[in-house]
């Protein structure tokens, strides 16, 4: 245990988690990566232990505790070996409810937080087009006033959740000619009149629906509308950096579950008469790696405690989300290599390790986008600040 962040309390929660996810998980995650659809009932038994809500106001029903449990749900996950079922967990409470949360009224967290932290409702969040990727200035969903109303056309794609969610938190131009500065952001019922969703077929995630959404003159309240109008470029910036780390800390657990099954795997097989972890070659790659791994897990925990103090981090997690992501890629390249012809066989874990991990340099802003982002705040001397 690191006692720096984490207390006994800390521990018991991460072994109560660990135990519920051998318990109601892992038995279903084979099906699970087959069908590309998580079954509801573990959503309902996530919001019954109170998972989803660890992070939010007990007015709705959560628990208001600190970040560093979220970083304990965030790295268990990571060990079930479904890159796509701690995606769509992730994603539907710390993306899509971290937005109700911050933006929405009273009224809109009665009927969409309180459900989301009881796993009666899941939420996704839409803020990728088909043509923007990174560039989240130039979606081109747009949200028209029509008296008391919003009329939304456009598409969203990469959406995780984007299939079988209950809500939608979706991003869209109310003032197109202002660039970010005439962005907005809505929340809206999966069953509104006009909105359709297309499955994606991914080489990794499989677990989770991720969908491309169209919105054919989609026609909403305007109290459905998060926060205040135009507000909604520094709304997804600020959340970015929680966004940022979330990946960062996956990245790290992901790397951490590969390299000590990978220990485990090495000290059994043997070859020319000795185990392979006996052979300088390997052994020496992975202290390489190791020392890699525990370099960017103390970052993020740094970097996750200042956050939970109230700190801007947007430089460090995105900083985080660029290092860790590089370096768990590098892991699974590794790890695979060391299982030899059993690393790519589907049986063992390597295989879709490797593959989920993937995404991580993709997915939330890719490494490109980060590297230039950094390069802003470090040589231009750009500096981000907090939208509220």
């Amino acid at each position: 245990m690191n006692s720096r962040y984490f207390t006994e309390e800390h521990e018991l929660f991460r072994q109560s988690l660990k135990d519920f996810l051998q318990k109601e998980v892992v038995p279903h995650i084979e099906k699970w990566e087959e069908t590309g659809h998580i079954e509801r009932f573990v959503w309902e038994k996530f919001g019954e232990m109170g998972f989803f809500g660890i992070a939010y106001p007990e007015e709705y029903g959560g628990m208001n505790l600190d970040l560093f449990y979220t970083v304990i749900l965030l790295e268990e996950l990571q060990k079930v070996n479904s890159g796509g079922f701690a995606a769509a967990i992730w994603a539907h409470t710390y993306l899509a409810m971290t937005h109700v949360n911050k933006e929405g009224d009273h009224a809109i967290k009665q009927k969409y937080l309180a459900p989301s932290i009881t796993g009666e409702k899941i939420g996704c969040l839409c803020i990728t087009e088909p043509f923007g990727g990174s560039d989240v200035a130039g979606m081109r969903t747009t949200a028209v006033k029509k008296d008391d109303t919003y009329v939304i056309n456009g598409s969203k794609t990469f959406i995780t959740n984007g299939v079988y969610s209950d809500y939608l938190v979706v991003a869209a131009k109310t003032n197109p000619e202002l660039g970010n500065k005439g962005i907005s952001i809505f929340i809206m019922d999966r069953d509104t009149p006009g909105i359709s969703a297309t499955k994606l077929d991914k080489l990794g995630w499989r677990a989770s629906d991720t969908g491309e959404i169209a919105f054919d003159n989609v026609v909403i309240p305007a109290s459905n509308l998060m926060g205040e109008e135009n507000k909604g470029f520094p709304y997804i910036m600020q959340h970015f950096a929680l966004e940022r780390l979330i990946m960062g800390i996956n990245a790290h657990a992901r790397a951490e579950f590969a390299l000590e099954y990978t220990l485990k795997y090495m000290g059994e097989r043997e070859a020319f008469g000795r185990t392979i972890d006996k052979f300088q070659a390997l052994r020496h790659k992975i202290a390489d790696r190791y020392t890699e791994m525990e370099i960017c897990k103390e970052f993020n925990y740094s970097v996750a405690s200042r956050l939970d103090q109230g700190e801007y981090v947007v430089k460090e997690a995105t900083m985080s989300k660029l290092q860790c992501t590089k370096m768990s890629d590098e892991v699974m390249y590794d790890c695979l290599q060391f299982l030899g012809g059993y690393g790519y066989m589907e049986e063992y874990p390597l295989a879709r390790l490797l593959r989920d991990s993937r995404l991580g340099p993709i997915g939330g802003g890719t490494s490109e986008i980060l590297r230039e982002i950094i390069a802003k705040m470090i040589i231009d001397k750009k500096d981000y600040k907090p939208a509220t």
